[in-house]
């Protein structure tokens, strides 16, 4: 069985779908690969190293001729084209994005797995890729917000003066938002966390993280682990409270986010107003309409003195690291999805096994057999 890992296409992506390191671990369970020139440039993989690591070379067509497709993001149509029926694609599939790519992988007759739509379950936690790269997000996050602040984050005393360390709100604490705490702790912050769900509590306070309790009048806590969306009472109370809570922060990290919708508003245009100059935001629902409505997608401007940042693609920043994980979710599918027939043999027999009664084949598999499975949000 052939895997393709094709060079990413979209602007500033820099990350690859497969690894060397991947490679070989993919060659010792009997597949071959075939890997576009270049494709990993921009993670700093070189072709040699991967043509050392067992994999054969090849140019975009044959590629995406292969019979398994692993890579960051959707295909786009000429790519589509050139893909067999019953191939297996693995990507990203943005399923809440209608721009008519999924009904052309059905067409096509495309067997396509969402990585996003990956569960969060115990079992599959070696796929979550949603995790892998969220946590490289808060991360990144954390470090930009130090590059852009004109001050020390940790306590300083020197014999010219000492400094006060940085006053650190981070908003949301999922898988980002719980990086990024324990990021600005190591680097020397005080650092005090909100999250609409009180179950966090205790992996905020574990951090060494202050929790912040506002009284919004209800619980926030949704299915698989994610927030829900506020009633417009809740969240106007939220707003209030946030916005003098906001006036005493020097950095605020905010990743709130709800799956499939526009992020909620949590930083107003007067909370940034009281905040004081050289103050930074990073706003990492940027690219879902902000937490902060002065925040602009892939921009990073000045408000009221305050900085406001709003990259969308913060793992890009960090491609190796992060195609290291994401290939590794990649292969944890593979083990599900592929039956190896004779596990003893030196020329192992591979087939693709898309069982629809286990639940996470049954969740992220967008397209089968020429039929769109993805449910409407």
């Amino acid at each position: 069985m052939i895997i393709g890992v094709p060079k990413e296409t979209r602007s500033g992506e820099t990350r690859v779908g497969l690894t060397p390191d991947a490679i070989k671990k993919l060659t010792k369970k009997g597949y071959q690969v075939c890997v576009e020139h270049l494709c990993g440039a921009n993670s700093g993989f070189l072709d040699v190293e991967y043509q050392s690591a067992g994999a054969k070379m090849g140019d975009a067509q044959a590629v995406f001729g292969s019979e398994v497709i692993v890579k960051l993001h959707k295909p786009v149509s000429h790519q589509i084209a050139w893909m067999k029926k019953g191939t297996l694609l693995i990507s990203m599939i943005e399923p809440f994005e209608d721009d008519g790519t999924i009904s052309l992988l059905a067409q096509a007759q495309i067997e396509a797995i969402g990585m996003e739509l990956i569960p969060r379950i115990s079992r599959a936690q070696s796929m979550d890729v949603l995790s892998s790269q969220a946590g490289i997000a808060g991360y990144r996050a954390v470090i930009e917000a130090a590059s852009y602040y004109g001050r020390f984050f940790p306590l300083m005393m020197t014999s010219a003066g000492s400094s006060k360390a940085a006053q650190v709100m981070v908003l949301g604490a999922g898988v980002a938002g719980l990086q990024a705490i324990a990021t600005a702790k190591r680097l020397g912050a005080q650092v005090e966390a909100y999250d609409v769900r009180s179950e966090v509590k205790e992996q905020i306070q574990s951090l060494g993280a202050k929790f912040v309790e506002l009284n919004v009048g209800e619980e926030g806590a949704g299915k698989g682990g994610y927030a829900k969306e506020l009633s417009e009472e809740a969240k106007r109370r939220q707003q209030l409270a946030l916005t003098e809570r906001l006036k005493k922060c020097d950095i605020v990290i905010s990743t709130a986010n709800i799956p499939g919708r526009k992020a909620p508003v949590l930083i107003t245009e007067e909370a940034v107003k009281g905040m004081r100059a050289g103050s930074v935001i990073v706003d990492l629902a940027a690219g879902q309409g902000g937490n902060c409505p002065l925040s602009q997608a892939d921009q990073v401007v000045v408000k009221n003195g305050v900085t406001l940042i709003g990259w969308t693609n913060y793992a890009a920043f960090m491609p190796a690291d992060a195609s290291s994980f994401y290939a590794n979710n990649c292969i944890a599918i593979l083990d599900l999805v592929i039956q190896v027939q004779d596990s003893q043999a030196q020329d192992k027999k591979l087939s693709l096994n898309l069982d629809l009664k286990d639940e996470i084949i049954a969740a992220s598999l967008v397209t089968y057999q020429g039929n769109i499975r993805l449910k409407k949000v």
